[in-house]
């Protein structure tokens, strides 16, 4: 699988501190600039590439997952359900959260008993929104049939963590280092393409 145009735009990614952590600001989460409709489409490609097949949703939270979320939902032609920090009053599922840059709360609907959820995420750091969404898809008696993150930030260890939290293995697919302000991608870490 080659994502030419992901390592292009973390090529090209800004670097900004976000207290704990060196965090990437580019194309592909942030919209800056404007996210091109190539990087999306080859993102949800290889996302459904590597998913396991059967699940019959795809979850993501809302801050930065729904451009690539609505992707995958299209490309593989189930429903989105999406983690959002708001509530309308309206049954839903409450999971807190704690992320690279912030912690919260998040709010799930539209995932059902019996379900089989595939979780993608733009993006993993230390773990956190994607132990939140495991815990909250399997509270509400589903299954959580694969998770997929596009690009993996290595040396925050959240791989390990999630594994080590859920016993749920994440397939990533640009594995990334931040080393001296600049983003190096790290080609022999990725575990989603095989």
């Amino acid at each position: 699988m080659q994502l030419s145009l992901l390592t292009e735009v973390y090529g090209n990614a800004g670097i900004v501190d976000s207290g704990r952590y060196a965090t990437t600001v580019n194309e592909f989460t942030d919209q800056i600039p404007a996210l091109r409709p190539a990087v999306l489409r080859e993102a949800a490609r290889a996302v459904a590439e590597v998913a396991p097949s059967g699940f019959t949703k795809v979850v993501v939270e809302e801050d930065k997952g729904v451009p690539l979320g609505a992707a995958v939902s299209l490309e593989a032609d189930v429903p989105l359900a999406v983690a959002r920090e708001y509530t309308y009053d309206l049954p839903s599922h409450r999971v807190e959260y704690s992320s690279e840059y912030k912690g919260g709360t998040l709010y799930l609907n539209g995932v059902d008993p019996g379900d089989r959820v595939l979780i993608v995420d733009d993006t993993i750091s230390t773990g956190g929104v994607l132990i939140a969404l495991i815990r909250a898809v399997r509270d509400l008696g589903a299954e959580v049939g694969g998770v997929v993150a596009v690009v993996d930030k290595v040396q925050n260890g959240g791989v390990a963590r999630v594994f080590e939290e859920t016993g749920v293995e994440i397939r990533t697919l640009l594995p990334i280092e931040i080393v001296d302000g600049r983003v190096l991608v790290v080609e022999e870490k990725a575990n989603g393409a095989g």
